[in-house]
């Protein structure tokens, strides 16, 4: 199957690394879990300060499902289980020991073992599902599963095809998955990659600017979601990692990060852990000025700011640090309205945007939040078979009935990131359409 789409934008930003190969490799002394970045996971902490673990130890379950668990990247020590306000849980730290250990998890000889294996390992929480861009529920039937090897946000690392053990990794994770459900497995890449053939999967080409890796603009131009069907979604690193399991029985938490941004001066590839400490890992590649920078976990469309300092670490899903200009102190003539050509514009309001040169982005608004302009804006950069304006403003007015007939059980906040980007009206769109998911969820649950 190929499809190709039109709509969308590829943002082009300077700082992309010379080689997406990996530099070097980095074992944190610190890592972090941080429930947050699993969206509908309800945690409850299942160690304290001082615990040992080892890798694949659970350090959270979900107080609604049990067996579903975040567990820990590392071996060592748990340094501390850190609270919010109403005693809400931010993150727990874990300090590495000096030689690892793992937990050993038997292999599942039946569907019902390999749910409970998933949820166990932590795995099932690295998967969304669609509709509400979840933790799937591990007693959920799964209509058909989509896996998706292409990343087109800006400054990803192309992702790229699985060969030798990440090859047999993946048919494993195919092989197993597909007594899960008695629809599809998908795996969606990149027009004019080598992507290998892979038995009980359907291979599907995708060519087209971004959002088109988002696995949510995949899913509606292959077979959209309709009310009453669910579907789990997965990058293939995460396909690889359920392989290796049910290889060698222990989990891989290993990631490769790709560190760039216009305020990188060393961009690189590094092998580290999921949740690494943000500081080791920036350390000796920022830009030596006195100039306001922006840490992102993430993309500069969809990630989590962070800083650099203890409290920092790599956010889900672990693939990306982009580092920007934060812009608070700049001064600039005429601010937001100045025709700079260092400016970027969607249209050609810029000169930047006639020369097709590296824009160079900071983190100001460039304006203020002011009336929904329905101009078409939002439709031009989202691929997909919907009435964004319509349905932003059916989730503001609370409308379910609306929000269904619009389509927002086949959407995801990370699907509303480039329209974000482009909006004229400074909406927070991915915060917007997160909100009217919640809602919807804990109305008709």
């Amino acid at each position: 199957m190929k499809i190709r789409l039109n709509k969308g934008r590829n943002l082009k930003l300077a700082g992309a690394p010379a080689s997406y190969e990996p530099a070097e490799t980095l074992r944190p002394d610190l890592c972090a879990i941080c429930p947050d970045d699993f969206p509908g996971f309800v945690p409850k902490a299942a160690v304290a300060a001082g615990d040992a673990v080892e890798c694949g130890t659970p350090l959270l379950y979900d107080k609604k499902h049990p067996e579903l668990k975040l567990v820990s990247p590392i071996a060592g020590t748990v340094k501390d289980v850190v609270r919010g306000e109403r005693r809400k849980i931010l993150r727990i730290e874990v300090e590495a020991a000096s030689s690892d250990s793992f937990v050993h998890f038997d292999k599942p000889t039946t569907p019902e073992a390999l749910r409970k294996l998933l949820a166990n390992s932590g795995l099932m929480a690295m998967m969304r599902q669609r509709p509400y861009d979840i933790v799937p529920n591990p007693d959920d039937t799964v209509r058909d599963i989509f896996v998706t090897a292409i990343d087109s946000a800006p400054l990803a690392a192309p992702v790229k095809a699985p060969a030798g053990k990440d090859l047999e990794a993946a048919k494993t994770a195919v092989r197993e998955l597909g007594k899960l459900t008695d629809g599809k497995i998908y795996i969606s890449h990149a027009a004019g990659t080598d992507f290998p053939e892979i038995p009980g999967a359907e291979s599907v080409e995708v060519a087209g600017p971004h959002p088109a890796g988002n696995v949510g603009v995949q899913i509606a131009n292959i077979k959209p979601v309709n009310k009453g069907e669910i579907v789990w979604t997965m990058s293939l690193d995460v396909l690889i990692r359920i392989g290796k399991l049910l290889v060698s029985g222990t989990l891989d938490s290993t990631v490769e990060v790709t560190i760039s941004g216009p305020e990188v001066k060393k961009a690189a590839v590094v092998t580290t852990v999921a949740g690494a400490a943000m500081a080791p890992l920036l350390k000796g590649r920022l830009d030596d000025d006195s100039r306001h920078k922006r840490i992102i976990s993430g993309n500069v469309l969809t990630g989590t700011a962070t800083g650099d300092g203890a409290d920092a670490f790599l956010h889900a899903p672990y693939r990306q640090i982009t580092v920007i200009a934060e812009g608070d102190d700049v001064d600039e003539f005429m601010g937001w309205a100045s025709m700079s050509p260092s400016k970027l514009s969607t249209g050609r309001s810029f000169p930047l945007s006639i020369f097709r040169k590296f824009f160079r982005p900071d983190a100001r608004l460039n304006g203020g939040r002011r009336a929904m302009i329905m101009s078409g804006e939002y439709d031009s950069m989202m691929p997909m078979d919907i009435l964004p304006e319509y349905l932003i403003k059916a989730i503001l007015s609370k409308d379910i009935e609306k929000m269904e007939e619009l389509g927002i059980y086949e959407v995801a906040p990370e699907d509303f990131a480039l329209a974000e980007f482009a909006d004229t009206s400074k909406l927070p769109l991915q915060q917007i359409v997160r909100d009217g998911l919640e809602y919807l969820r804990k109305e008709l649950e």
